[in-house]
């Protein structure tokens, strides 16, 4: 069957997306989440595991969102981020540091463009400000040095049906971007339904996002394999339409190194090893490194190191 919109979008009006949306088939839970839960039983030999724990590690965004941050906090989560394991120099850096728009020049400082900036955006976490506030901040934090974007989308929007508005917003953030690459957060927890989740990735690719995102990491539930799994259908249905690749970021509530490879099984099954590169899937987190580190060095050393050998988030 078909996952494709049954018609072209033409309209961007609040009726034409409408229609488009609806125009989606709807999701069937009981098959998604029976895919989701067969491929979280896949196993993987030791030597694919070893390369699994470096490509998870090098799919991070390592993040620290709370009103708490300092500066000193952030260089030093940068330093972890590109030399997660100082004692190994074949450990990969992550992918990139994601923290709030003001902390952006701290961040590029500490990492001297050896890996990538993200701030989050657009009133982040709630979405909830004008659209003249949401410019500015996707702008400020562009200047400052971000070399992506985490924006949220208006939720109550989307679930009002004013899907043109939602819509118009990430058009008019994604040219605020620049040459900076944007990331649409769904924030699903608070879509409610599945049909919601594929509409909203739609819209969002349809608008220009070069990845979409699960969630905040401020609302539960946060990622989870089903939703991941709609998500990363819908990127290779999209791709087959355009031949647009855009990215998924999975946010919040990955904490284990099995985990992490749950979600690679299910990018290599659903997308293809294409996808299973940084550019294209992350991991948005602040302990799933540690425990990646963890298992890494029990692979290398064959034992756990001591509790005090990674840094605690």
């Amino acid at each position: 069957m078909s996952l494709l919109p049954t018609r072209p979008l033409t309209d961007t009006s609040s009726d034409g997306l409408k229609a488009y949306l609806k125009g989606l088939p709807g999701v069937d839970q009981v098959g998604l989440e029976a895919r989701a839960a067969t491929l979280a039983t896949r196993s993987i030999k030791n030597e694919s595991k070893i390369w699994a724990i470096d490509t998870a590690i090098s799919m991070v965004d390592l993040t620290t969102l709370e009103g708490m941050d300092t500066p000193g906090k952030v260089k030093a989560m940068c330093a972890k981020a590109l030399r997660p394991d100082p004692t190994d120099n074949t450990c990969p850096s992550v992918a990139a540091v994601c923290v709030y728009g003001d902390l952006v020049p701290t961040a590029r400082d500490a990492v001297q463009n050896q890996i990538h900036v993200a701030a989050v955006a657009t009133a982040f976490p709630s979405g909830r400000a004008s659209m003249d506030v949401k410019l500015m901040d996707t702008k400020e934090a562009v200047a400052a040095g971000a070399d992506e974007i985490d924006m949220v989308i208006d939720r109550g929007a989307f679930l009002a049906g004013d899907y043109a508005k939602v819509f118009n917003e990430i058009v008019a953030i994604k040219q605020a971007c620049g040459t900076a690459h944007l990331k649409v957060i769904l924030e699903t927890g608070e879509l409610k339904t599945y049909d919601n989740v594929r509409r909203a990735s739609w819209l969002a690719m349809e608008a220009g996002a070069d990845f979409i995102k699960t969630s905040t990491g401020k609302v539960s539930p946060a990622a989870t394999l089903p939703v991941t799994l709609l998500m990363l259908e819908a990127v290779r249905d999209f791709a087959d339409k355009t031949g647009t690749k855009v990215g998924v970021k999975a946010a919040g509530g990955i904490k284990t190194s099995k985990d992490a490879i749950k979600y690679l099984v299910l990018v290599n099954e659903t997308v293809g090893n294409g996808w299973l590169t940084p550019d294209l899937f992350r991991f948005g987190a602040s302990t799933l490194l540690n425990d990646l580190l963890q298992q890494r060095q029990r692979m290398r050393d064959g034992h756990y190191s001591g509790p005090d050998y990674v840094t605690i988030d």
